[in-house]
């Protein structure tokens, strides 16, 4: 996947985001996508490779490696990400086809700075503030998600050293060992605990938008009294 198009993508979000936003798009980059890209395939590239059971009947350690490891972290992850900053997509959506409107109504005679349209902050009220708080919503509940799905899918946050499996073909219960747990148990553990710091920036920024808002509609009630 090209993680480059994406970082650009999100880079124009960016800078209409606010402070909250811009650490939250920081820590995916450098402690997410950064370590995925650059670390991750070290640390799995030889998970199936060096997955070695104590039997040497045909397909065996395939089917056990399948039961136990249904799906790569690395893929897990990398679909993660995708669902992750998929949402902010729709803000990037949103501000192009405002700029878009404006740019109509520069065509229709309305005067209107070009440049000044193309570098200008658009804050977030209106319609654009529903984009963002939905964006936020669904950053969260896919974080909560893939986090179940990681526990439920590996059962547990923990590489087990020593698995058994007796699943067709193997002859009886076998004895099969994953290579590096130590290390694919601390790499999951970090992986998780920038998720859930992920997670803390996005509730943190939801609050902040909600209390915003609140406060400039009770300003706006008290200045009508």
């Amino acid at each position: 996947m090209d993680w480059g198009t994406l970082q650009g993508v999100l880079g124009g979000v960016n800078k209409h985001s606010t402070s909250i936003g811009k650490i939250w798009l920081t820590v995916l980059f450098i402690f997410r996508i950064m370590i995925l890209v650059v670390a991750a395939e070290r640390v799995w590239g030889d998970e199936q490779q060096d997955f070695v059971c104590n039997t040497l009947q045909p397909g065996c350690r395939n089917v056990c490696y399948d039961h136990f490891f249904p799906i790569s972290h690395i893929r897990l992850w990398a679909l993660q990400l995708i669902f992750v900053s998929t949402p902010a997509l729709l803000v990037a959506m949103h501000v192009a086809y405002t700029r878009h409107e404006k740019k109509r109504r520069f065509r229709n005679g309305e005067k209107i700075d070009i440049e000044e349209l193309k570098n200008k902050k658009i804050h977030i009220r209106g319609p654009l503030w529903w984009t963002y708080t939905s964006s936020i919503f669904f950053r969260i509940i896919f974080e909560a998600v893939f986090m179940y799905v990681f526990y439920y899918m590996y059962d547990g946050y923990q590489m087990p050293r020593l698995v058994k499996c007796d699943a067709w073909p193997c002859p009886n219960t076998v004895d099969c060992f994953v290579s590096r747990p130590t290390e694919k148990t601390t790499f999951t553990i970090f992986m998780l605990a920038v998720s859930g710091i992920c997670m803390m920036l996005n509730l943190a920024e939801l609050c902040y938008l909600v209390i915003k808002i609140c406060m400039k509609e009770s300003g706006k009630t008290t200045v009508l009294k």
